[in-house]
């Protein structure tokens, strides 16, 4: 702008709009909703001031430094290339059907980087290209030049108003001018929505100092959760819909007793992936119960250097999800007992009239009773004006003591609340009955909120939920009780993800924890949903399953797909040579004893074949991540990837993420981006329309291997009663042992030619399933001899935790 003969208020003036151009491109630059612009400023302020000001992957026109440099490099795949430099070259070949390979090119009056791209690209096509500016000397002398391809740039005297990008181009009659602008414009629009899919965060990972012997925890401060939130961004991508980027399943080996490693190669994979390849990338965890955590299992965050941190919240308290799942579902319990004793000590009148109180002279049904009138047939508003007969019909809901299905609920291993007895005080009146303790995370309640996309269909769901059948065999329901609206009110703030990190640095949502013995053990497709819309079409979600791939990748695709609409791209089945051996006759894995590996053949790899075999029934590839320990030898880690891709693994790659992080699982990670890159024929096992027992007899075969299955009396009544009820097309949850394909957990490997027995069957009807016990099943752990509570401890100097993993 400081050209000849300006005066000193013209040079201040475009100066001070120098400097308010740069502001708003700098402003654009970090608004996470804006993925491309196009600069369209006059000529004599398009300098490369304003065009570097502009972040390349921004650069929808291909101008600054960075994108020219890739293009010259030869990396045109990554970087954004002038939407006219490429109308010139597809017009040419395409419309004209002129072939550049060995043509003399003359481009005249192009500059800067449009001149730049254009010799880059004729260039690429073979072509000889000389450039002029029409102010040259040589320019008369140039343009009689014959056999020379002309392509004419007109200065901005002789065109119309435009872009500045854009001029008028003209090449000796062989093109229309505003076939170049428009074709442009569309290219120009082309690298806009690419640039909306390569959509790369800017996040600042965190630098990992590992040491040896690894920590138990690695001492790496998180980066503060603001910053992290506002890295990823706090708004999606704009326009687009929910099925974004790949969606990948972690999944296991039937484990030994204290599982394989799944959450931490989870964790590893993601650092990897976001960390060391520049990939968008969330890892979606389920929030620990504080029954393992305290009890057998310990902390759940992962381990070594790919962690959740903080830690001690994620094992802990965390927000308080699963108190207020607690308070929920024993609200619920409170009212069904509190709904039967008054039924029986009140006439229908007294009942009613206390369901329905005079209130300063008015009587009026709530929201709820209104909906209980209309699910009965009453079509009546005034209170006033019901029958007898529909006073009782809307007062008792006659529940049947025995078919009570709703049980109480505490987040701590206790034994002793496995079987109770309630109602023994003087103000029951007599009323009493057995019953039982749940641990919290088996609550329906919680395979609820893993299940549901919104507070409408949530509360929804909280209504359907059927908690016991009435003296004429019909459902009764959270709605029934009028409780639903109280539902929803305490898990408001339950349904939303909560946002954590890393040991680097790298986005993980931590949400919902359903017992993934009788519920479907696979965190929310509310965090799946989100984390797919901020990573991006390109991006990666890494999401847990629960137990082996038997059990919680069964219930993945069976159940979670299903009522998210998503699929997943890749499964990544986490193995280890330590359960390997067990499954072939080695030693018992525990807490307290060192593992002595007595066997040099790994015969239990049938196992990790027959898991694989499973995931194939799904359509979907699967990666082995083999999860290493120190103690496995190098013989037996390219063994146990030999087999694995024997069986039909994608890929089978060893990781090393616990002892050096992120960077230990970049070739799992590279392994698991070409598997989601290659096409995935996803199907269900079951249609859910045939009936249950087939769909259960189709699990066990299948995925388990059974021979056939045995129903005991009470789970056929349960499968006459849910399909009298109009139950019977709803998904299978199998409520089975992990330490086992079959239903005894001490046999390993591949048991063959078992009948699976079926001891009960019940119903999650607001979750949406029906779950079969498989055996004796247990939904209240029970503490060891010697719990994890030995060892956690608080310094009271630091307010440090200890001993949590």
């Amino acid at each position: 702008i400081m050209g000849g003969g300006w005066s000193e208020e013209t040079i201040a003036t475009c100066t001070k709009h120098l400097v308010e151009i740069i502001d708003e491109i700098l402003k654009i630059n970090e608004d996470t909703r804006v993925h491309g612009l196009a600069l369209q400023i006059s000529e004599n302020l398009f300098s490369n001031k304003v065009l570097n000001a502009l972040k390349p992957e921004k650069d929808v026109d291909g101008v600054t430094d960075i994108n020219l440099g890739k293009l010259v490099r030869g990396d045109a795949h990554e970087c954004f290339v002038s939407p006219v430099a490429k109308a010139v070259i597809e017009l040419l070949e395409k419309s004209v059907g002129v072939n550049l390979d060995g043509k003399k090119i003359l481009v005249v009056g192009a500059h800067g980087s449009l001149e730049a791209a254009l010799q880059c690209l004729f260039q690429r096509k073979g072509s000889m290209t000389m450039s002029i500016q029409w102010k040259t000397r040589q320019l008369q002398s140039k343009l009689e030049m014959t056999s020379v391809l002309k392509v004419f740039f007109f200065p901005p005297i002789f065109y119309r108003e435009g872009w500045c990008g854009s001029p008028r181009i003209h090449f000796g009659g062989l093109i229309e001018e505003d076939d170049v602008i428009l074709l442009a414009a569309a290219l120009r629009i082309q690298n806009m929505v690419s640039s909306g899919r390569r959509w790369r965060w800017r996040l600042h990972c965190l630098k990992l100092q590992p040491l040896s012997p690894v920590p138990r925890w690695g001492g790496q401060p998180p980066a503060a959760s603001r910053l992290v939130r506002r890295e990823v961004g706090g708004h999606p991508p704009p326009g687009q819909p929910h099925r974004l980027g790949g969606e990948g399943a972690s999944a296991r080996i039937t484990p030994t007793p204290l599982g394989e490693g799944k959450s931490t190669v989870t964790i590893g994979l993601v650092q990897a992936l976001t960390a060391h390849l520049n990939v968008n990338s969330f890892a979606c965890l389920r929030q620990p119960s504080q029954g393992p955590t305290f009890g057998v299992k310990g902390g759940a965050a992962g381990g070594g250097y790919a962690q959740v941190i903080p830690m001690e919240e994620f094992n802990l308290h965390l927000t308080g999800d699963i108190h207020a799942i607690t308070a929920a579902n024993n609200l619920l319990a409170a009212a069904i007992d509190t709904r039967i004793l008054h039924e029986n000590t009140q006439t229908d009148k007294a009942l009613y009239n206390r369901l329905v109180p005079l209130v300063n002279g008015v009587r009026e049904f709530s929201e709820i009773q209104l909906a209980r009138l209309k699910k009965l047939g009453i079509n009546k508003t005034d209170p006033s004006t019901l029958t007898e007969e529909e006073v009782s019909k809307f007062a008792r809901l006659d529940i049947d003591p025995s078919t009570i299905t709703w049980q109480r609920v505490l987040d701590t291993n206790d034994r002793f609340l496995r079987k109770i007895t309630i109602g023994q005080g003087n103000a029951e009146k007599g009323y009493y009955r057995q019953a039982q303790f749940d641990i919290a995370v088996a609550s329906e309640i919680m395979a609820v909120l893993a299940l549901t996309d919104s507070l409408a269909d949530m509360k929804a769901r909280l209504g359907r939920m059927v908690v016991a059948s009435d003296k004429s065999g019909q459902p009764v329901t959270a709605d029934d009780l009028g409780v639903t609206g109280a539902l929803t009110v305490l898990m408001k703030d339950a349904i939303k993800p909560n946002l954590m990190q890393t040991l680097e640095g790298t986005p993980v949502f931590v949400h919902a924890g359903p017992f993934a013995n009788i519920a479907h053990g696979n965190s929310s497709v509310l965090a799946d949903k989100i984390a797919l819309k901020l990573v991006g079409e390109e991006g990666f979600v890494v999401t847990e399953a629960g137990f082996g791939a038997d059990i919680g990748m069964e219930k993945f695709f069976n159940i979670k797909c299903r009522a998210s609409g998503l699929v997943p791209n890749v499964v990544v089945l986490v193995a280890t040579v330590r359960a390997l051996k067990m499954h072939g006759g080695g030693p018992s894995v525990s807490a307290h004893t060192k593992f002595h590996y007595v066997k040099t053949e790994l015969n239990g790899c049938c196992n990790l074949q027959k898991q694989i075999q499973i995931t194939q029934l799904f359509g979907v590839p699967v990666v082995v991540a083999l999860n290493v320990f120190k103690t496995d030898t190098r013989a037996e880690i390219d063994l146990v990837c030999e087999l694995a891709k024997r069986a039909g693994a994608f890929d089978a790659v060893p990781c090393y993420h616990w002892s050096v992080g992120g960077k230990g699982s970049v070739d799992l990670a590279r392994a698991v981006r070409e598997a989601a890159s290659k096409r995935s024929r996803f199907q269900f096992l079951y249609d859910v329309q045939v009936p249950i027992v087939d769909k259960i007899r189709t699990i066990a075969q299948a995925v388990y291997g059974a021979k056939d299955i045995e129903l005991s009396p009470e789970a056929q009544a349960k499968i006459d009663r849910y399909t009298q009820q109009g139950f019977g097309n709803l998904p299978i949850c199998m409520a089975k042992t992990h330490l086992s394909l079959s239903h005894q957990p001490d046999k390993k490997g591949v048991p063959r030619d078992f009948i699976l027995p079926i001891s009960d069957v019940r119903a999650s009807i607001g979750a949406g399933f029906i779950y079969p016990l498989v055996g004796t099943m247990s939904t209240m752990p029970g503490l060891p001899t010697r719990p994890c509570f030995y060892d956690i401890d608080l310094d009271t100097e630091t307010e440090q935790v200890k001993g949590l993993f």
